[in-house]
């Protein structure tokens, strides 16, 4: 594979063992059984696959590791689990079920040694650090625990933070764009492209295959989206032809 091709991920936000969609973070709807939908992705042509068990944290509990190897099972893709992780353990029992990479949100507020122990352990390309961003008066702050909680942390230095601790990718999601279908936060996404050398996953949202192609050229190295790609309102073979037609390198 092109080591510079771009990635196109889909995302399944999973609560009670089914996919849901949102806007902001709430308003919940059923968009159908995670095991159907990760294998229609993988078909498709996805390039990657992000699982998140969306309530995992807040409800202080573990991440779903029976659904998750159903979901492995059905894919030929790499697989990222996020959601309740909180030890070295929680992240072998997954990487045992059959995922690829482990996606940090809340554990590595709480504990920043997490990120380096598991990059020292499983290899920092197994360890992707989530941070979920919002606007603030003078920049942007990192929520935890699925949106609902503010930690005062500049969304910026702790992006280097998680950097330089060994985090191989970050899962940068705009809270504000999330759901909304209004476009990526360009800006947001530049600046922390900018900031780390570590591969950055722009998410929060696509609405349009423009957007796409817009938040590439503002040095994302992949998009992460849910609805368009949930409702099938957007093709991902389509929206590669589209890419590839605008100089972007994609996975044909």
């Amino acid at each position: 594979m092109n080591k510079f091709a771009k990635r196109i991920i889909p995302c399944l936000d999973v609560k009670d063992g089914r996919v849901v969609k949102g806007t902001n973070f709430v308003g919940l709807k059923d968009a159908g059984d995670p095991v159907e939908i990760a294998k229609r992705y993988n078909d498709e042509g996805a390039d990657e696959l992000c699982f998140l068990d969306i309530t995992a944290s807040h409800e202080e509990r573990d991440t779903i590791v029976h659904i998750v190897e159903k979901v492995a099972k059905t894919l030929f893709i790499p697989l990222t689990v996020g959601g309740g992780i909180r030890s070295i353990d929680d992240i072998s029992r997954l990487l045992n079920a059959g995922c690829d990479k482990i996606s940090l949100n809340s554990a590595a507020i709480k504990n920043p040694s997490l990120v380096e122990q598991a990059a020292n352990k499983f290899g920092s390309s197994c360890v992707v650090v989530a941070i979920d961003a919002k606007k603030t008066k003078n920049s942007h702050n990192v929520f935890i625990n699925g949106g609902r909680i503010d930690t005062g942390l500049d969304a910026y230095l702790w992006a280097k933070k998680v950097a330089q601790l060994g985090a191989g990718e970050i899962l940068l999601t705009s809270m504000d764009s999330d759901g909304t279908k209004a476009g990526f936060d360009i800006e947001l996404t530049s600046k922390i492209s900018s900031l780390v050398s570590v591969p950055v996953i722009a998410s929060g949202g696509a609405g349009s295959m423009e957007h796409i192609l817009d938040v590439f050229r503002c040095g994302a190295d992949a998009a992460l989206a849910a609805s368009i790609f949930h409702y099938k309102e957007i093709e991902i073979k389509a929206l590669k032809e589209y890419l590839s037609a605008n100089g972007i390198s994609v996975r044909v």
